[in-house]
């Protein structure tokens, strides 16, 4: 989530009035298997969603998109008022149920799963109507939810080191569902079979802090498949009462000091420094771990880098893709001045690049190293080498090798790797490269630059 001013980025939802329409044939989509980096593609319209699953994302080998919140929610062209719902009807900025339904179906044939972003810890502020036409005023949604559903606690979360303030009372002002109670726990269980139903794979629980972990707990026995896959948003705090290693038991948990430390070590530190990432530097679990360069709240409220800090941001998702740490999430917004600014065309994307619109996931420096993550997934970290500073290089077992130059002038040296002798093409540059029987090659990498090599990409 995040905050407003500290910007009321804090991807809010909740719920309410809900028509279960009968629910359509949906496709299957294929196992994931190797793949485990997701697109975000952050408040695209569905129908555009669809669309680049079968051009891009499938393709390039991405395994999951992630969509912004279906709900209906209040109306406004700001970003985050996809975050303030209404009811849990399907029916908001970013399009229909029906439009919903044929995003799954054409991302599940693309071979591309479906994440849904979920908010599910509170309920819209102020009074109006939503974008399905509901009415609503706060603590009362009909059809759905009254102030007999709602946490005690009717002023904002102040205190983070006091449990019962963050997890009882209003995140930046929003009705606070009391997730306690049995009413509340089935009304959004309901609202996640129904998204099941049409066949979604799996949801990011916004704002998971908010809520205890027991509730979320209670609300995921109650669905029809209680295994599915969770993603929580807990952001660490140090010294705070609600910490993000207490979700695990019931999904996998954004491990957000992992951007931190990136923007950290790639701004103002040495890329030496990157021998151990992970667990070493007092992280999650790996494989329960969510990992990111940045999202829609973090590259809006400073603490990351962002698609304006340039070959930083590049260079650190080339390196996030690279390393075995976590299951990635690849960001993929748009261009912004000021922090509320909603998305272009509502959320249509005509094409990549116009209109303001980013595709993070489809920078060709990016988008060639999903596959190398598909290709190397399993495969140890090896020869690692750097200089002491800000260029280091690395091999993943026999299946890959990466190089990464952060330093202000090119890097003309031999590497020692694990491949097999032959003439692969740096995905990178495009460039070929001979690696010889004892697993040598020899290159210049520019300076900002990098140079990936993979089993399966020769020239």
């Amino acid at each position: 989530m995040a905050s407003r001013t500290t910007a009321l980025a804090l991807a809010l939802a909740g719920t309410a009035a809900f028509a279960l329409a009968a629910p359509a044939t949906t496709a299957s989509a294929a196992p994931p298997g190797t793949r485990d980096v997701t697109a975000v593609l952050f408040e695209w319209k569905f129908t555009s969603v669809a669309r680049e699953c079968t051009q891009t994302l499938g393709p390039a080998g991405y395994g999951l998109v992630q969509v912004s919140p279906p709900q209906e929610h209040i109306q406004g062209s700001q970003w985050w008022t996809s975050y303030q719902p209404v009811s849990y009807r399907i029916a908001g900025r970013l399009g229909s149920r029906s439009d919903f339904q044929n995003m799954v179906n054409t991302c599940h044939a693309a071979g591309v799963k479906v994440i849904a972003d979920s908010v599910i810890n509170h309920m819209a502020a102020g009074s109006g109507t939503g974008t399905g036409g509901s009415p609503y005023t706060k603590y009362d949604y009909p059809g759905v939810y009254s102030g007999w559903d709602m946490d005690d606690c009717t002023f904002a979360v102040t205190d983070y080191a006091d449990r019962w303030n963050v997890q009882n009372c209003e995140l930046v002002g929003l009705a606070d569902l009391d997730t306690g109670e049995g009413y509340v726990r089935g009304r959004i269980a309901a609202y996640l079979n129904d998204l099941l139903s049409l066949g979604v794979d799996g949801f990011r629980i916004d704002a998971s802090k908010h809520m205890a972990a027991a509730d979320l707990a209670d609300i995921k026995s109650r669905l029809a498949n209680p295994g599915v896959y969770w993603k929580h948003e807990a952001i660490y705090g140090a010294g705070e009462a609600v910490q993000p290693s207490e979700y695990l038991g019931s999904g996998d948990v954004q491990e957000f000091r992992y951007a931190y430390d990136l923007k950290r070590v790639f701004t103002s530190e040495r890329l030496a420094y990157l021998d151990n990432f992970g667990e070493a530097w007092g992280y999650l679990p790996s494989g329960k771990s969510g990992v990111f360069v940045d999202n829609h709240d973090t590259e809006r409220n400073g603490s990351t880098l962002t698609y304006k800090s340039g070959a930083n941001y590049t260079l650190a998702s080339v390196f996030m893709l690279a390393w075995p740490y976590g299951s990635p999430d690849v960001h993929s917004g748009y261009e912004w001045s000021g922090i509320d600014a909603g998305p272009p065309n509502g959320g249509t994307v005509n094409a990549c690049y116009q209109d303001g619109w980013k595709c993070q996931h489809a920078w060709p420096e990016i988008k060639a190293m999903v596959a190398f993550r598909n290709t190397t997934r399993g495969q140890a970290v090896v020869n690692w080498w750097d200089n002491g500073y800000q260029a280091i290089a690395f091999g993943r077992g026999t299946k890959g090798y990466v190089v990464v130059n952060h330093e202000g002038f090119a890097l003309s040296r031999s590497f020692q790797t694990q491949l097999p002798a032959g003439t692969y093409r740096d995905i990178q540059s495009g460039a070929c490269v001979a690696v010889n029987s004892s697993g040598w090659f020899t290159a210049t990498v520019p300076s900002q630059s990098a140079l990936a090599l993979r089993v399966g990409a020769g020239c």
